[in-house]
């Protein structure tokens, strides 16, 4: 049970965010904590509040593996948030996302993944694995790496996943968690069973990686590819070009086809993973709940594969859950479509 202490902390910092903008103002609403555990719909600002279009300059750490890419924000001595990024996004889906953290007192770190951004591997004879237990260590080794010994985690898309990984794996290092479209955690043995073919058709693009050609057309054409992606699994977010330009010059790093491909490639079991992982890769494959408070949410006009209702992944969650629909047209890039309602979310589960 959290302290009352702290959950008035909690508040205040929300409280604070509403100084950032106009239309961080929502933030301030009283009825925010009058819905918990409910799954009643929130609205998006989309169109009100900071617009972002740089972060300060970023940083570079050498973590595990990885020279590690990263934006941070906040103060250093602030409870720490990771921000997590999906594909084919960057960390440019928090720009906004970030200085409303901050602004709360909170410590805010949003990293590139592999294969993204300034991050690189520190050995060229390292396998560019793309596995999700791989990608999730990643993040506790930047932990390490800043000294962060617990953080809420957020994210979506493969960041999502990865947050939902490190919470069942490493609870200790997750203070609480924000997951876009829920319960994240795949298997391949699930992966390998067939779907009906509407459902088979939202997963075009894992049978096209799975092809050399498919390969070769996302070396090609990357950056064609991400701006289909994203107008596909947000069809209602009219981003412009440099929106998008900001986000697809990530993918120019060297490691990004490599990563991209054998992540999928795995999923479907088409390409092996690594045998030091297959103890947490069993673990993860046994479908494992959820213990840290969560909050999950879900864009009302997300057009990437997710789960119908909220109901369908509620059981996967023991500890305290609850759910938001952001309403307003939002799509699968929630962060960055609706900034303050993803800010909301991760200030009010610190004060679960």
């Amino acid at each position: 049970m959290k302290h009352p202490d702290s959950i008035g902390m909690s508040r205040r910092r929300l409280l604070t965010m509403a100084g950032v903008s106009a239309g961080a103002a929502l933030i301030a609403q009283p009825a925010l904590f009058a819905h918990r555990g409910s799954s009643a719909p929130a609205v998006a600002n989309t169109t009100a509040g900071t617009k972002n279009t740089s972060f300060a300059p970023l940083k570079q750490i050498d973590a595990g593996l990885l020279s590690v890419g990263y934006a941070e924000a906040g103060p250093a001595n602030g409870p720490a948030v990771i921000l997590l990024q999906g594909w084919p996004y960057d960390i440019y889906s928090y720009v906004d996302v970030a200085p409303l953290l901050a602004s709360a007192g909170y410590r805010v770190i949003v990293p590139y993944l592999r294969g993204y951004g300034t991050t690189r591997f520190l050995s060229s004879g390292t396998f560019r694995n793309g596995q999700q237990s791989v990608v999730a260590l990643d993040i506790i080794a930047l932990m390490d790496a800043l000294k962060i010994d617990k953080a809420i985690l957020a994210g979506f898309d493969w960041g999502g996943r990865t947050a939902d990984i490190m919470a069942v794996l490493w609870p200790e290092r997750c203070k609480a968690l924000v997951s876009v479209s829920g319960y994240l955690i795949p298997s391949q043995a699930a992966n390998r069973a067939p779907l009906p073919p509407k459902a088979e058709l939202q997963w075009w693009y894992q049978f096209y990686f799975a092809t050399e050609r498919g390969r070769d057309g996302y070396d090609k054409y990357r950056h064609d590819f991400a701006k289909l992606i994203w107008q596909i699994a947000s069809p209602k977010w009219n981003f412009d070009d440099a929106t998008f330009d900001r986000s697809a010059a990530s993918f120019d790093n060297p490691d990004h086809v490599a990563i991209v491909i054998h992540s999928y490639r795995w999923r479907l079991g088409l390409a092996e993973g690594e045998p030091k992982y297959d103890d947490l890769e069993k673990r993860l494959a046994l479908g494992p709940v959820i213990t840290v408070p969560t909050i999950t949410l879900e864009g009302d006009a997300n057009g990437a594969p997710h789960y119908p209702d909220p109901s369908a992944f509620a059981k996967k969650f023991s500890g305290k859950h609850a759910h938001r629909t952001i309403t307003g047209g939002v799509g699968h890039n929630l962060p960055q479509e609706a900034p303050e309602a993803f800010a909301k979310a991760v200030v009010e589960v610190d004060g679960f």
